[in-house]
């Protein structure tokens, strides 16, 4: 660190812990935990320690007093200080305060929110605050100046919360005061940490405590050699014999040397300084691959929202794709709608005549459809009901098909038990299907009037009227064999597209006719295509809700070049 520019440094740090605390991880992946844990760990760790120490490389050295649960860790800081500042826990789990212990002249670097933001602070002379989500300050003469003790929970507490506050708080120090026993020295809990500390380059020191005197010597060499092979060997180890309490505390002969070794480290303002750059620089020397894990948490996090946005886009795709060979395939011509329409132009001689070309039957088509009381309403019925049934079970099934897509990955299931309706198309969606086809028809009545121009006095025209032709032209619309004038295709389906088509060419011509059934087809698929639009909207609004941002993973990863740059 002796080449950085400070202020460059932190304004990288600034940049990294912004970056950090915006990048969310919401989508329920496998490792999406660890990976927020991971995160949150980060940010805190700038905030209490790595910006404020960056900040402020004078202030008090903080060492953090961790351990396991009933390894003595509150009686051994009463004993250090020589007065009851913080009540062992006689029943576990201890939920309560955690205790700072200044000396007098130090209060001002601890009573702000220079380290530790995010707790409260209580000046409390009888220790009688139980908030967990707040500091105890306790001023003594017993501590030199330069030195601060902070009592953290038990790393192993059942209580989640007591445990990450212990994970906050050693992250927050100096240095770590690890505090086990002759029995528990081997636990994997405090090796976790150790380990980890030992990555980080952490400074710290053990307290061997409760150890039968004539086990000491053995518990403390097996205990250095575990120390080496974690990277820790020059981790000083003090043992403390297991001895009957005075006043609750340790005898002051039985912490001589643990006392002795914090008060001159204290005094040595050098000493110190190593201490404090030593730990500072392996938190600074981690930050790096810690962001870009997280980093890469982050573009799981959104290969899997491209996932989950894209299913949905993909069912009703097809949706859309089976509504237009639907259109087009002639299944619209049949049963209901062939009935009506054979009920409409009947069969036998008109079929005939018009094999044999409407020219000739030009004059007979006005009486066809003036001497016979039939309507044309039953066959636009049939063709409505027909059209909306082909569009509303095309949509209901991209829904069903959408969510269980989203079912089936381990980021979307959670959101499709969160918002089952997601399953079904949404409440009213068969009545807005049937407007949509009456809305399109009358879009067609209304291209009908536009084409007919100057033809509306024609025989021709008045022999079908508007909603006939539109009628007519729905039957164009709805066949694939659509503009192939050959007598083969009349069997097909009653013959009724190539009828209907030729009865149109006879009123509007054979391109016009062509372009009306075009234009009539894209209006229909295109009113289709808003719609499922809507509906796959609700998928979207979904995913707004648990967004993951391209653009802070990347200001992540820069930002966390950027440190190691600084450094």
């Amino acid at each position: 660190m002796t080449d950085t520019d400070p202020a460059e440094l932190v304004a990288a740090v600034e940049r990294l812990r912004d970056s950090a605390q915006r990048l969310r991880l919401p989508l329920a992946l496998d490792g999406a935990e660890p990976a927020r844990t991971a995160r949150r760990e980060l940010v805190q760790q700038l905030d209490d320690y790595v910006l404020p120490r960056l900040r402020s490389l004078e202030a008090p050295l903080l060492a953090v007093v961790g351990g396991s649960t009933g390894s003595g860790k509150s009686t051994l800081v009463n004993s250090l200080v020589g007065q009851e500042v913080t009540r062992p826990g006689i029943i576990r789990p201890t939920t309560r305060a955690s205790v700072l212990v200044h000396t007098e002249q130090d209060t001002r670097w601890f009573t702000g929110k220079r380290v530790l933001p995010d707790l409260a602070r209580v000046v409390d002379e009888d220790g009688a605050v139980d908030d967990p989500g707040s500091v105890r300050l306790v001023g003594t003469h017993a501590l030199p100046p330069g030195l601060a003790l902070l009592d953290a929970p038990d790393i192993d507490s059942v209580v989640q919360a007591n445990r990450q506050l212990s994970r906050q708080l050693l992250a927050a120090a100096d240095l770590w005061l690890f505090v086990t026993t002759a029995a528990r020295y081997a636990d994997a809990v405090p090796w976790d940490l150790l380990r980890e500390a030992s990555e980080r380059g952490t400074s710290v020191a053990v307290v061997l405590n409760r150890v039968p005197p004539e086990a000491l010597q053995e518990v403390r060499v097996h205990l250095a050699t575990m120390l080496r092979d974690q990277g820790l060997g020059k981790a000083p180890i003090f043992a403390v014999p297991e001895v009957d309490l005075e006043d609750g505390r340790i005898p002051e002969r039985q912490v001589q040397r643990l006392s002795g070794w914090l008060h001159s480290l204290a005094g040595d303002a050098r000493a110190r300084a190593l201490v404090v750059r030593r730990t500072l620089s392996g938190a600074l020397g981690s930050l790096g691959g810690r962001a870009r894990e997280i980093a890469w948490a982050g573009r799981e996090q959104l290969a899997a929202h491209s996932q989950l946005h894209e299913a949905p886009r993909a069912a009703y795709a097809d949706a859309l794709r089976n509504v237009g060979e639907g259109v087009q395939d002639g299944s619209l011509l049949r049963g209901e709608v062939l009935a009506r329409w054979q009920e409409l132009v009947g069969t036998g001689e008109f079929l005939r005549s018009v094999e044999a070309g409407v020219g000739r039957v030009r004059d007979r088509v006005t009486a066809f459809f003036t001497g016979r009381e039939v309507s044309s309403e039953p066959l636009e019925e049939a063709l409505q009901t027909g059209a909306a049934a082909l569009v509303t079970s095309h949509g209901q099934v991209a829904a069903s098909t959408a969510a269980r897509a989203w079912k089936r990955s381990p980021a979307g299931e959670p959101l499709v038990r969160e918002h089952p309706e997601l399953g079904k198309a949404t409440p009213g969606y068969p009545e807005q299907v049937e407007r949509l086809i009456r809305d399109w028809q009358r879009d067609i009545l209304e291209m009908v009037r536009e084409e007919a121009g100057g033809r509306r006095s024609t025989a021709r025209y008045l022999a079908f009227g508007v909603n006939g032709l539109a009628v007519l032209l729905m039957i164009v619309v709805f066949s694939a064999t659509s503009f192939i004038p050959t007598g083969a295709e009349v069997a097909i389906a009653g013959g009724s597209a190539v009828l209907a088509q030729r009865l149109l060419e006879a009123v509007f011509g054979d391109q016009a006719v062509r372009e009306m059934s075009r234009k009539a087809r894209t209006a229909l698929l295109t009113r289709v295509e808003e719609l499922y639009e809507q509906e796959r909207a609700r998928f979207d609004a979904v995913l707004e809700e648990v967004p993951v941002p391209e653009q802070v993973i990347r200001e992540l990863d820069e930002a966390a070049a950027a440190v190691e740059a600084a450094r």
